[in-house]
């Protein structure tokens, strides 16, 4: 990690030990334990959860799980035949009443309300998107208060990316997005890889417009057809055309992502969302996944 974390300019304080507030990261996001209560070995608390955010929003995490995967890929670890699904994951209370930005929040009579330079410095080197739980990635689905995490793994298990959206949102609009995120470097010249050999998915992910982006990036595809689609082909008769290829042998693979969601749900802070920022439990899970990926 060296490589990608900030150097002191020497004009500030010493930095407290980088191991020891990475053994405290780490420690959060396995036991979800509330930033307070980490035990005073891992150092301040508040230092923990500022680092650990900083890391979040400059995108520290899903570099170094990149670099992590470059190294797998150039030892041929990497099973390329992924899948694709999403899990729901339950939001604590604690996760809402995440600050509103200035451009965000309106008063009676259509007014936009005025934030102190104070405030408006509160959250220094976040992401832009604050506004509302929507745009966090919360939302109501059938399970409550929810986000769900959409994300592609390999034929061994390991997560490859991640996109978190609010809980009500369909699988199939976030597939070009997981797909687009994947992006595994090359350990020498050359340009990162961005396409899998074959992907599977359920019926959630059986409709044109996924079907037709896999057909134009030149991607085989196992993904069953909807029962409603493929009676309103048949109504069609010959004009519904031919019925999209199906190899159930290749389909039998696609569990490989859910045991990639047990796997990171084994991490609580992944199984339960505390953290009000939408980025923040970005980069709790993709430590989540860089774990089983040093693990496996």
């Amino acid at each position: 990690m060296r490589p990608f974390l900030p150097v002191s300019n020497g004009r500030c304080g010493r930095w407290r030990d980088r191991r020891q507030v990475i053994d405290g990261i780490l420690q959060r996001v396995r036991t979800g334990v509330q930033w307070r209560d980490l035990p005073e070995r891992f150092g301040p608390w508040k230092t923990v959860y500022e680092r650990h955010r900083l890391r979040s929003a400059d995108g520290t995490w899903e570099r170094l799980l990149q670099q992590v995967q470059a190294a797998a890929d150039a030892e041929g670890e990497i099973d390329w035949d992924i899948s694709v699904d999403s899990t729901i994951v339950r939001a604590h209370q604690h996760a809402a009443g995440a600050r509103r930005t200035a451009a965000s929040v309106c008063l009676k009579g259509g007014r936009r309300a005025r934030t102190s330079g104070r405030n408006s410095l509160a959250e220094p080197a976040r992401p832009a998107g604050g506004g509302g739980p929507g745009s966090e990635g919360l939302g109501r689905s059938r399970g409550g208060f929810t986000s769900k995490l959409h994300l592609s793994a390999d034929g061994r298990c390991r997560p490859l990316s991640f996109v978190v959206t609010a809980g009500q949102r369909a699988d199939c609009t976030q597939f070009q997005t997981v797909l687009a995120k994947i992006r595994v470097p090359r350990t020498g010249s050359g340009r990162p890889r961005t396409k899998p050999d074959s992907i599977a998915a359920d019926k959630a992910y059986s409709n044109g417009s996924c079907r037709e982006y896999l057909r134009c990036r030149g991607i085989r595809h196992t993904i069953p057809e909807k029962t409603d689609s493929q009676a309103a082909r048949l109504r069609k008769g010959s004009r519904g055309g031919r019925p999209p290829g199906f190899d159930e042998e290749r389909y039998k693979k696609r569990n490989t992502v859910e045991q990639a969601i047990n796997r990171l749900k084994q991490s609580r802070a992944v199984a339960t969302r505390y953290d009000k920022r939408g980025y923040i439990i970005l980069g709790t899970a993709t430590t989540a996944a860089l774990l089983i990926w040093l693990r496996s």
